[in-house]
């Protein structure tokens, strides 16, 4: 098998298995836990709407899968699709330079070789420098 990750944004509202079943005006399967926490989730970009009242895809997530795949980025207001994107970016970047920072105060970072370390210090820095370049042209909205 291939590895893959995917990217996709989506809408979401916190939802059980059970009240999911009844917004869609389904019977909840006997063999199935109704008190499930997930998440009604809306696909914008993934097929035809198939639910009344939407624009895109609907289906049910449970909490686990869901918080494993996606991350919220909260929509500003006024801002155009483009320079959302680019506030996502800035922040998706960030949380990923905090972890960055965060593994070099491990066991396992202190184990790599000093080239290693080097490495990942001067990726750290070129994120910094990348989050600010981010944070210039969100400032210009």
């Amino acid at each position: 098998m291939e590895r893959f990750i995917g990217t996709k944004v989506v809408l979401a509202v916190p939802m059980t298995r059970a009240e999911y079943n009844g917004y869609r005006g389904w019977q909840l399967p006997a063999d199935e836990n109704g008190a499930d926490q997930g998440f009604l989730v809306e696909y914008q970009d993934g097929g035809k709407a198939n639910v009344h009242g939407h624009a895109g895809y609907v289906s049910w997530s449970p909490k686990e899968q869901f918080e494993l795949a996606y991350r919220a980025r909260p929509i500003v207001p006024g801002l155009a699709p483009h320079q959302q994107r680019v506030v996502d970016e800035q922040r998706e970047l960030d949380d990923k330079r905090a972890a960055l920072e965060a593994f070099t105060t491990t066991p396992i970072y202190m184990k790599l070789s000093a080239i290693e370390r080097a490495h990942l210090q001067v990726q750290y820095e070129a994120m910094t420098v990348y989050s600010h370049i981010l944070g210039l042209r969100i400032a210009a909205f």
